[in-house]
């Protein structure tokens, strides 16, 4: 019978054991066990077992781990702020500047009391009992308030992610805060239109109500490059978003690859956009768009709402309006693992026309008609229906003739 090789198992396997760590020996009773020649606790070292089915392989996948420790070694001794640090500048091209930004607020202002902590020495106790202190965390000095769940789930997302990243042995599964799902009351279309009308900030409020625009999708638009040459469309090209400094930063892509999008523009705000003598749509900061949308709706009296509820007001639309849900989140650039990520082209079918031209028949029907024109219209196209006729000049006159001839009161 020939005789094995060091490491070889029965099966013609080969096993490597790689040196882990080392941990203190005790007894029964918990009490630390001493070497009579050293005088010192002993210590049991712990490996790592590898199998391979050659002993080039198992070597090959030892010094694989082996390598992996050696680098995990180095960060283990970082802070995790300092793991923040270098957690960023890893991934800084392919980070966005408003990511990176909030990563510094986290950074900053987040987990205070594990901040300054070394990796080595986080357990997982000290997560729950630093989550838990967070969720207590109050922010603003007139009026603080406590932090949301979803705040706090996003900032635990940062630090998780830095932990499994350099402390991969670490359990960072903790409890987090359920997300409250606080909904406010959000005024109607026409409503929001008599406030903003003829206001500087009109023409932001219309795309981010009628074409469902974030705040930093409207502020990239340009004459040059969001608008078609025959002016018919808009394209979200770029985005302007701010960066950890606080300064302003054009990016050529959306958050998600479906908000990079293509929409008609309605005649309405093609007038408005035709009144702008920059090439830039709007000039305003994002913070001087929002305080001016906020003291308007804070002058008319009407119930809260910021900037970006003006999205959850287009959605409103179409829910009312029966859209299907891939049109729905075409428009808004939402992002869904149920529907596949559609060309520009392909969003310009003739179905997505038809609810462009819907959308922009209710929007145009619920800000610029007052009600005795809404009750002419809604009489005019069921007299049309009635006797199966199309709008026309010719049929309106003939309309006006039917109702005075038959005394209805218009």
């Amino acid at each position: 019978m020939a005789k094995r090789k060091i490491g070889e198992l029965p099966s013609g396997n080969v096993r490597k054991k790689i040196y882990d760590h080392s941990e203190l020996c005790f007894d029964e009773q918990g009490k630390p066990i001493i070497d009579p020649k050293t005088g010192k606790q002993r210590k049991k070292k712990i490996y790592i077992s590898v199998t391979a089915a050659s002993a080039t392989e198992a070597n090959r996948i030892k010094a694989q781990i082996q390598a992996n420790k050696k680098t995990l070694q180095k960060p283990i001794s970082m802070t995790l702020y300092d793991a923040i640090d270098k957690y960023i500048s890893s991934s800084d091209a392919l980070l966005s500047p408003s990511t990176i930004r909030g990563y510094r607020t986290i950074q900053r202002n987040a987990f205070k009391s594990i901040m300054s902590c070394k990796l080595s020495t986080l357990t997982n106790e000290q997560l729950r009992d630093a989550v838990n202190l967070e969720c207590k965390r109050t922010t603003g000095k007139k009026n603080p308030k406590p932090l949301s769940s979803k705040t706090v789930i996003n900032e635990y997302g940062l630090i998780s992610a830095v932990l499994n990243t350099y402390v991969p042995t670490l359990d960072c599964s903790v409890k987090l805060p359920q997300i409250e799902h606080n909904q406010h009351d959000i005024s109607t279309p026409d409503v929001i239109y008599q406030i903003v009308k003829e206001t500087d900030i009109e023409l932001p409020v219309m795309l981010a109500m009628w074409l469902s625009f974030t705040e930093s999708e409207i502020l990239g638009l340009t004459k040059s490059k969001s608008i078609s040459p025959d002016g018919s469309h808009i394209t979200i090209k770029e985005v302007l978003v701010k960066n950890e400094h606080n300064q302003s930063v054009i990016k050529n892509k959306g958050k998600q690859p479906t908000r990079d999008r293509t929409l008609q523009i309605p005649d309405y705000i093609k007038r408005l956009i035709d009144q702008v003598e920059t090439d830039q749509l709007v000039t305003l900061s994002g913070t001087a768009l929002s305080k001016r949308f906020d003291r308007l709706i804070k002058k008319a009296g009407i119930p809260h709402m910021t900037f970006h509820d003006l999205r959850h007001v287009n959605a409103s639309i179409m829910t009312l309006l029966n859209i299907p849900d891939k049109y729905a989140q075409e428009r808004g650039g939402w992002k869904s693992d149920h529907i596949m990520k559609s060309r520009y082209m392909q969003a310009f079918s003739a179905e997505r026309a038809m609810v462009d031209a819907q959308i922009d028949s209710y929007m145009q029907d619920k800000l610029f008609k007052n009600a005795a024109e809404r009750r002419y219209d809604h009489k005019y196209h069921c007299w049309l229906e009635l006797f199966d006729l199309k709008d026309t000049t010719e049929n309106r006159n003939n309309f006006l003739q039917f109702c005075e001839k038959n005394n209805i009161n218009l």
